[in-house]
């Protein structure tokens, strides 16, 4: 029976690494789902504009319109890939757990779990620097807010 408590403290130890990278996977997404709202937010704002623009005007609106589809698709592939990694933590966790307490050695499924974790989380940031470029390229090429009030005039 102390065995067990032994191993179980012993695994509760070890856990808090992983329970910290859980942390960062939810700030990271926090931070991708902020980004994905700004991209749909500007894409519904351009499409509910895009009848009344014109010429040159349409033109960077459509080519606005299909670089924040880029970045949305990005965004949730990002996503996919943190919450990815955030289950296989959650995973990793609970395998470690269940080895402890029936006294099974599960090390390297629980090692396999860590790099699947790490690579998912790898291609996630991968893919936000992607966005980020994405954004930051096409930030001199958007359609200004004013732009549709020309037509009025």
């Amino acid at each position: 029976m102390d065995s067990h408590v032994f191993d179980i403290t012993r695994v509760i130890q070890l856990a808090i690494a992983p329970v910290f990278l859980l942390s960062a996977i939810a700030t990271i997404i926090n931070v991708l789902i902020a980004r994905l709202s700004r991209a749909v937010d500007r894409r519904r704002t351009l499409e509910e504009h895009l009848s009344i623009y014109q010429d040159e005007h349409l033109e960077q609106a459509i080519a606005e319109l299909r670089m924040l589809q880029k970045r949305i698709t990005l965004t949730l592939w990002s996503v996919t890939l943190a919450v990815l990694a955030a289950l296989l933590i959650c995973l990793l966790v609970a395998t470690a757990f269940a080895a402890a307490y029936v006294s099974l050695d599960l090390s390297r499924p629980v090692a396999m779990l860590f790099v699947a974790a790490l690579l998912a989380l790898t291609g996630c940031l991968l893919l936000f620097l992607r966005e980020i470029s994405v954004a930051a390229f096409s930030s001199r090429k958007t359609v200004s807010p004013y732009a549709a009030r020309v037509v009025f005039k």
